[in-house]
């Protein structure tokens, strides 16, 4: 089992006492994967630096494009551009869960704010998540304060319950396609719970749908980063629904290069998760290289920095067949 096997397992422990069931399934290779963009033999990386406290944070705000060196199966490669990610388009989607506990209407304005300090020149796309899967409430625009005033107060009631947020992610994704290419972002509020099949076939492990939208975003070089709250049903009742559905946004972040955010079985507010994730997108970078690797299967990415400083990116990329041999 290797590590990223061992943290799943680790966030459903609670799920597999209760005897429930977990098959694995296996994520369908793509020639994007979490922040890796392919172009012939170019490659293209978001890379994030993640600072835990003052010393890290002083080092992050401190690179340069210079202090990084990329590793493909464990060979030294040449790297071809070095930027920041916020100089790169940046196209933004929120997506709202609509059954979430009413509390979550406390934090509307935060999240307006964020959209409104968004650089100059982002895309926004505003929807929720409810009965018949998406509801844009509005498409990508530049005009941010519109995108901000198109957020409302969640239903809160259990008959806007989606089954699954997982549909409603890919139905987002595919407006993706459209977007200039750069920083592709969704900010998703939800339990992260699939019911659709049953509370048994929800966890981390055994979703389809989850599998389907981990796919879908990689092969758009999409990053998700997910903020939990409970629904008014099962997460707000069950503890196993909260370690399902808090393991698959996880799984969800890991998988495409972002991150979750929860605290407990509960939230109290969206606050902490907003420091932490505009921190995030402050020190994220876009490394362009160009691989010397001729085989085929996964490719394994290491990035590292003299500056001793975490950094988060994709673990690798896979080709298949004779896309290798590409000019």
């Amino acid at each position: 089992m290797n590590r990223k096997q061992a943290k799943y397992r680790t966030v459903i422990t609670l799920a597999a006492i209760a005897m429930i069931c977990l098959s694995p399934a296996a994520v369908r290779a793509q020639k994007k994967a979490g922040g890796v963009v392919m172009m012939g033999n170019d490659v293209t990386i978001l890379v994030t630096a993640t600072p835990h406290h003052d010393g890290t944070r002083a080092r992050a705000d401190q690179l340069q494009p210079g202090d990084f060196t990329v590793l493909e199966d464990k060979r030294k490669q040449a790297i071809l551009s070095v930027k920041r990610a916020t100089e790169a388009p940046t196209s933004v989607a929120v997506l709202i869960q609509d059954d979430l506990v009413s509390r979550v209407d406390n934090e509307i304005a935060g999240i307006k704010d964020f959209i409104r300090r968004l650089p100059d020149g982002s895309r926004v796309m505003t929807g929720y998540l409810g009965v018949g899967d998406l509801r844009v409430t509005q498409d990508f625009t530049a005009d941010l304060k519109r995108a901000a005033d198109s957020l409302r107060v969640v239903v809160g009631n259990s008959s806007a319950a989606p089954y699954n947020p997982y549909l409603g992610v890919v139905a987002a994704l595919r407006r993706f396609d459209a977007q200039p290419r750069g920083r592709r972002l969704i900010l998703l509020v939800s339990d992260g719970l699939d019911t659709s099949q049953g509370l048994r076939f929800g966890s981390p492990l055994s979703s389809i749908y989850l599998e389907r939208a981990i796919s879908e975003a990689q092969r758009r070089g999409v990053t998700v980063f997910g903020f939990y709250a409970p629904t008014v049903g099962l997460t707000s009742a069950s503890h196993v629904a909260v370690n399902y559905g808090q393991g698959s946004l996880n799984r969800l972040a890991d998988e495409t290069g972002g991150k979750a955010f929860f605290s407990g079985t509960d939230f109290v507010t969206f606050e902490p998760y907003f420091r932490e994730f505009n921190e995030l997108l402050g020190h994220q970078w876009l490394i362009t290289y160009r691989s010397t690797n001729r085989e085929s299967g996964f490719r394994r990415i290491e990035v590292t920095t003299d500056l001793d400083l975490p950094l988060h990116h994709p673990a690798g990329y896979r080709v298949r067949g004779e896309e290798h041999l590409r000019p």
